[in-house]
């Protein structure tokens, strides 16, 4: 078993239930490989830690700026906790150093590598909230992560594809996006789908990714194509 000693050090934690920590870093794939392991795949901790990571940056972005509107602070949100901004995160403190993956997931370095990483985020402050508490996890959050909204704020990165093509709808045609799915397909560990933007009842565009909000934003940069709208 992998020791978590160096990446509690380097990260200042100190978590009590060591295997809570390494749990955080199993890969489903891991245990088909592992079936005698000892600890459980990562996904309840992600959907745990999703949850904890949504309410904090939330709380925080609430508290320090009260003269911000709803929608834009949801903007800010989302540019926070989406999978390309916890993928940059999870590399720059040596998740890949820890992860748990089948041997066929560790040659895997693309997208598909990328979505562990940040589910891995999520599901470390799952784990950080369990075993030290919310405020342990606030500290985490903010020190890891809030540091990054500046920039955020500075390249207007926070305004989405999905964001700027509601907005255009809503303005030239009076309607907002609908997006469904139209294929999932893939082992649960790393599926894949296809999403449709509709306006009204017309398919505007298609979207491909490793999570439903990857695919609609895919769609949505497709779709500001095809309407010219970019």
């Amino acid at each position: 078993m992998k020791s978590f000693d160096l990446f509690e050090k380097k990260l200042g934690l100190d978590f009590k239930n060591k295997d809570l920590l390494t749990q955080a870093f199993v890969h489903r794939s891991y245990l088909n490989e592992n079936p005698e392991f000892g600890l459980e795949q990562n996904e309840r901790l992600e959907f745990l830690g999703d949850a904890v990571l949504e309410l904090i940056v939330t709380e925080e972005l609430y508290k320090k700026y009260p003269e911000k509107a709803e929608g834009e602070l949801t903007n800010w949100r989302a540019a926070l906790v989406n999978a390309k901004m916890l993928t940059k995160v999870a590399e720059e403190l040596g998740f890949n150093d820890f992860l748990l993956l089948s041997r066929g997931e560790m040659k895997e370095l693309g997208k598909a590598r990328q979505y562990i990483l940040a589910n891995t985020f999520e599901a470390l402050i799952g784990a950080l909230y369990l075993d030290c508490g919310y405020e342990a996890s606030d500290t985490f959050i903010k020190k890891y992560l809030m540091v990054h909204l500046p920039e955020i704020i500075k390249t207007g990165s926070y305004k989405d594809a999905k964001s700027h093509f509601q907005e255009m709808a809503q303005d030239k045609n009076s309607v907002t996006p609908l997006y469904k799915i139209l294929k999932e397909w893939g082992p649960d560990h790393k599926k894949k789908f296809t999403v449709g933007v509709y306006l009204h009842d017309a398919l505007i565009a298609e979207g491909e990714g490793y999570s439903k909000q990857e695919a609609e934003e895919e769609a949505a940069k497709q779709a500001l194509v095809v309407k010219k709208w970019q």
